[in-house]
């Protein structure tokens, strides 16, 4: 039996329920004004309605959920269709430079046929996502620096290595979120998108001021700004980002990483997450011992003696340009 058909045979049962219940209300608080004029509350009657109130939240709850499940699958079901067309279409029209990207669900039975290492949105997926974040973003934004300022400007944050952990943590937090979405219209991941991004960029912001004392952006001149971290017009950015991100950059990525063979895929993540780690561990001691020299304080041991010697203050400005002391 086809779906509409099913419905078709519940709709009438459901008008029912509805129309027995209101007269079934109806009745029972016509009485209850009765009981009140007259002075007096029966609890027999009293029990009655708190039952059928206690009822109809009950139904309430099932059939918003049902509402909801409906309105998912629906949706869901008409933007598959319509990333399938066009993806089609792009694909008969052919792309000199590009291959279309795929949709999502295409990206999902792929995984799914091959049992690939990072199927669905696992451990190793999201490292995966994270670590071409954090080199993506280094790139993106220094040709985006070379082409609106004209020269070279380092955008990386960790001291081995094009990488920085802000866009990382950006990619890893936007997949995250955004995945339950990755099959349905672009307005769920711009609204997914403004709210997950601006939280990140705040987060960050105060993190390396608390941290480090230092801040690498500064907001407040523009409108509707929260504490000089976040405003406005860049959260309306990170919503643009966000179904720019589930709808073309992740299923891409996606793609990339879906070439990674399962023999190997799983040492490889392990050997970058050692490298990632002790690359984090180490900028940030060297970070720090820069905000240290910074307060006038002198090397305690051989460790900052070192840092001092190959990571002086002109190195440390060059490899980290944006970066301000924050004077107390």
């Amino acid at each position: 039996m086809k779906l509409k058909d099913e419905f078709e045979q519940l709709k009438p049962s459901n008008q029912h329920f509805i129309d027995h219940t209101k007269t079934l209300v109806r009745k029972q608080l016509d009485d209850l004004a009765i009981d009140a004029t007259d002075g007096s509350m029966d609890d027999d009657r009293r029990s009655k309605l708190l039952d059928i109130a206690n009822a109809l939240s009950n139904a309430s709850s099932f059939y918003l959920a049902a509402h909801e499940t409906c309105e998912h699958l629906s949706d869901e079901i008409n933007t598959q269709i319509k990333e399938y067309t066009k993806w089609h279409n792009q694909l008969k029209k052919g792309r000199r430079f590009f291959k279309p990207t795929e949709p999502n669900s295409e990206i999902d039975y792929q995984e799914k046929i091959t049992n690939h290492f990072t199927r669905g949105l696992n451990f190793y997926k999201l490292f995966w996502i994270f670590f071409i974040g954090c080199f993506g973003g280094v790139v993106i934004e220094t040709i985006f620096c070379l082409i609106t300022r004209g020269h070279y400007e380092s955008r990386t944050g960790l001291l081995i290595g094009p990488f920085n952990l802000v866009y990382g943590l950006g990619a890893l937090a936007l997949s995250y979120t955004l995945y339950k979405f990755r099959n349905r219209s672009a307005s769920h991941a711009f609204f997914g998108g403004f709210v997950v991004g601006s939280i990140i960029e705040y987060l960050c912001s105060w993190f390396q001021e608390m941290v480090f004392g230092s801040v690498s952006w500064d907001y407040s001149r523009f409108p509707f700004n929260l504490d000089g971290r976040i405003c406005l017009l860049y959260s309306l950015f990170w919503g643009i980002l966000g179904i720019l991100w589930i709808k073309t950059i992740y299923p891409r990525m996606s793609v990339w990483i879906l070439l990674i063979p399962n023999k190997v895929g799983k040492i490889l993540s392990w050997i970058l997450v050692v490298f990632m780690l002790f690359n984090s561990i180490f900028t940030g001691i060297v970070v720090y011992r820069w905000t240290r020299r910074d307060d006038g304080i002198t090397p305690q041991n051989g460790l900052a003696v070192w840092i001092d010697q190959h990571y002086d203050d002109s190195t440390m400005e060059n490899i980290f340009p944006n970066m301000m002391f924050i004077d107390e």
